[in-house]
């Protein structure tokens, strides 16, 4: 059963993420949802140990290059969906 929450974010934050949203045919809500469930997936005892911190650590200090292998429209839904089971 969904649960509706108030969050309020930067405007910018908000504009970049809705048209991310839309590029990807999943709503806003549903991104959201999808990043929490990625995060609690997991125990971590500080926001330091989230997976994204040592990442954004080195890319602030110059020392990584971000490369992704695209993936299809059809494995990004199939990996969200099986999420909800």
């Amino acid at each position: 059963m969904d649960a509706k929450i108030t969050l309020s974010f930067d405007k910018d934050v908000v504009s970049d993420a809705k048209a991310f949203a839309d590029a990807h045919h999943i709503s806003l809500s549903r991104l959201t949802e999808f990043i929490y469930r990625q995060l609690t997936a997991k125990s971590y005892d500080s926001l330091e140990e989230l997976p994204i911190s040592d990442w954004v650590n080195m890319l602030a200090e110059g020392q990584v290059e971000y490369q992704r292998s695209p993936r299809s429209r059809k494995s990004i839904k199939d990996e969200y969906l099986s999420t909800r089971k």
